[in-house]
């Protein structure tokens, strides 16, 4: 539960850390700085110390939900379900599906060979939809460590009957 509750923290807390300081920060700087961050950010954080975090909480939120279902479908065990289906659905594929696909596409363009018009027209097919996804990512990811720390409290809460 501990590392379930980690590894979803840290990647909660890497997208809404994007969200609140790096998107608003590129929004500002020229079409081209902007495109050469996003392709250095884009092959920056595929390190192991992010695959750990992004990756490995899959395995660790699916197992606890299925622990907690296996000793008994109460309210720990819904927040948990909650934090696999939002995690896995909300921040895992939208990032697999949506904005790596996207990453992948921008590494390939050769930003050198634009003139202006094309660096605008490079950075209005990728940022607005880019952030869109970012931001269906962070809300999920947010809400299943969210959920994931409620499970772990009510988990062993004692139950009152009146």
């Amino acid at each position: 539960m501990v590392l379930a509750i980690l590894t979803t923290g840290l990647s909660a807390g890497v997208f809404y850390t994007w969200t609140v300081s790096v998107i608003p920060g590129l929004q500002v700087v020229s079409d081209k700085s902007y495109l050469e961050s996003m392709q250095s950010i884009n092959r920056a954080i595929l390190n192991p110390w992010f695959f750990m975090a992004f990756m490995g909480a899959i395995p660790l939120v699916l197992f606890v939900t299925y622990v907690q279902f296996r000793e008994g479908v109460n309210l720990s065990f819904w927040f948990m379900a909650t934090t696999s289906i939002c995690y896995v659905l909300g921040t895992f594929a939208v990032t697999v599906f949506g904005n790596v696909p996207m990453n992948e596409a921008l590494d390939l363009v050769r930003l050198d060979e634009l003139d202006a018009e094309g660096l605008k027209l490079a950075r209005g097919m990728f940022e607005d939809k880019w952030n869109r996804l970012n931001m269906i990512r962070t809300i999920f990811s947010c809400v299943s460590f969210g959920a994931l720390i409620l499970a772990s409290v009510l988990r062993h809460a004692p139950i009152h009957k009146s």
